[in-house]
């Protein structure tokens, strides 16, 4: 019961900042994390144990799956070749980097400076997706960022599973082995991961029940990551390739109404789930740190130094990398700013957290592997340190860089879209009205709502061009007044529900087409 009630008291603080978060404009991760460490700090707040099968079977999967849904195919394509270096690569040359500073600053044997090293290579998907919602930044530059995360976790979960192994039976390693080993996680997790989304659309085509579309769409990450898991292939691999496979077909297999139930649900899912994960990882390190034995009290100054270790190796891994894709693309003057972004938004996370719980704690004589509690704080310092401050700091970088896309640019492509949207509508009615297939009422009637919708996007883009204010002022003054036409028109039909005028069928459904508008109405 008090098991219950401290998971409650969790959601509920992780659900409070994240909203006020979300009011102050301030990255959700980086403040629920800094909740999380206030409220470890205080005293009477009962110690919590984070387990890493609670995170790898229970809050990955959706995560990892929401994250590749939103994962678009055309850039993805285009920047396929720089993720698989970086995906390779760069984790193996973080994981040599850390080891090496690790075995220089800390008192960490080799063996476990190597599995520290490993679990802190890869960024986090969870992390990286989370932060980069509130940033307009260039579509290719964000698939980059996003796509790194999400695949360079089989070629980590490798480098991890040999540390440990060495770590535990103080054997070499065996390189042929490990490749091997990528290979069949890689791959097996990439072939179920298909498999299963393939399964999925079988079904999803064959269905327009939106009750059993949304229990499919909460089991298709589970299913995908544990049959992988089970396979002893990559659950990670498997769950991102299943989202991706899925996230690009979404329109063809689900008709509107289903569409926006599934955003509302897995959008509450993913809210709940990230706004717990990171108060979690605040939560946990201070119950780490009393775990240590008495002689280690410069494990601070050793994350900090292993959090630059990572900056450093990432920037000088990605300039050169940058620099070799813009002269391929014949690009005269090399922009420098794209490395630094990309560099600061390789933020570590959930992902590094669950690997480092997952170290044994015993070795293979029996006794307890030296060294597990420095790398667990370590682990989750470098966490926190990476989401605190380059969580902050990384919209200011963007800004600053000047290749965030401008709120202008972004709404002048949707008005335009809208303009061609109704554009072909108005074409489509013209070729009915001449072959005489349609009533000329119904023809009228549509014609009008097309036409309002393109003068509509007229106006918007005039506002864009700074040459309709007296428009502005008109649509803001009509926003107003709809939204309280609005609220009158709720208030009526509950009193007319409340007079048993109406069925409560009725009144849901006119409620929600009142809510609909009204939403149309705030995005505007």
């Amino acid at each position: 019961m008090r098991g219950v009630g401290t998971v409650l008291g969790l959601v509920i603080l992780a659900t409070v900042v994240a909203t006020f978060a979300r009011r102050w404009r301030m990255p959700a991760p980086s403040l629920l994390v800094l909740a999380g460490l206030g409220v470890a700090l205080l005293p009477g707040t009962p110690q919590i144990q984070i387990s890493p099968q609670i995170i790898a079977l229970v809050v990955l999967p959706p995560l990892l799956y929401a994250s590749a849904e939103e994962m678009p195919w055309r850039e993805l394509r285009a920047v396929w070749k720089p993720v698989g270096i970086l995906a390779i690569g760069l984790v193996l040359a973080s994981a040599a980097a850390v080891a090496a500073v690790a075995v220089l600053v800390t008192p960490l044997s080799w063996q476990m400076a190597f599995v520290l090293g490993a679990v802190l290579a890869s960024t986090d998907p969870v992390a990286v997706t989370a932060l980069g919602r509130r940033l307009a930044l260039p579509p290719r530059v964000q698939v980059l960022v996003q796509a790194e995360s999400l695949f360079n976790d089989a070629t980590s979960l490798v480098l991890v599973r040999v540390a440990a192994s060495i770590a535990i039976a103080s054997a070499a390693a065996s390189w042929g082995a490990a490749s091997g080993q990528f290979l069949l996680l890689a791959g097996g997790g990439t072939l179920i991961g298909a498999a299963v989304a393939g399964v999925v659309m079988l079904i999803r085509r064959r269905t327009e029940d939106p009750v059993l579309e949304t229990v499919i769409a909460l089991v298709t990450p589970y299913a995908s990551y544990l049959l992988a898991e089970v396979a002893h292939t990559s659950g990670v691999t498997s769950c991102v390739v299943a989202g991706v496979i899925l996230g690009g077909r979404g329109d063809r297999l689900t008709n509107a109404r289903i569409r926006l139930q599934l955003h509302a649900v897995y959008g509450t899912v993913v809210f709940l789930l990230e706004s717990v994960v990171f108060s979690l990882i605040g939560l946990a390190l201070p119950a780490q740190v009393r775990a240590l034995a008495d002689g280690d009290h410069a494990w601070p100054l050793y994350a900090l130094a292993v959090a630059a270790t990572l900056v450093a190796v990432r920037l000088l891994w990605i300039a050169p990398l940058s620099t070799v894709v813009q002269r391929g693309g014949g690009v005269s003057r090399l922009n420098w700013r794209i490395p630094v972004v990309l560099t600061w938004a390789g933020t570590r996370g959930v992902m590094p957290l669950a690997a480092a719980l997952s170290i044994p704690e015993v070795a293979k004589n029996g006794g307890a592997l030296a060294d597990r509690p420095l790398v667990l704080v370590l682990t989750t310092s470098v966490v926190v340190v990476t989401l605190v401050v380059q969580g902050f700091t990384l919209a200011p970088v963007v800004r600053a860089s000047g290749i965030a896309l401008e709120p202008a640019h972004t709404e002048r492509e949707e008005v335009q879209a809208r303009s061609r949207l109704a554009h072909a509508g108005l074409a489509r009615l013209e070729e009915l009205a001449e072959l005489e297939a349609v009533p000329d009422i119904v023809l009228d009637r549509l014609r009008r709502g097309l036409n309002a919708r393109l003068e509509d996007a007229r106006d918007r883009l005039a506002e864009s061009d700074g040459t309709a204010a007296a428009t502005e002022t008109a649509d803001r003054v009509y926003r107003e007044l709809r939204r309280d036409l609005i609220t009158v028109e709720s208030a009526e039909l509950q009193r007319l529900y409340d007079a048993h005028r109406i069925s409560d069928t009725t009144r849901r459904r006119l409620q929600r087409s009142l809510d609909l508008e009204e939403a149309r109405l705030a995005d505007v």
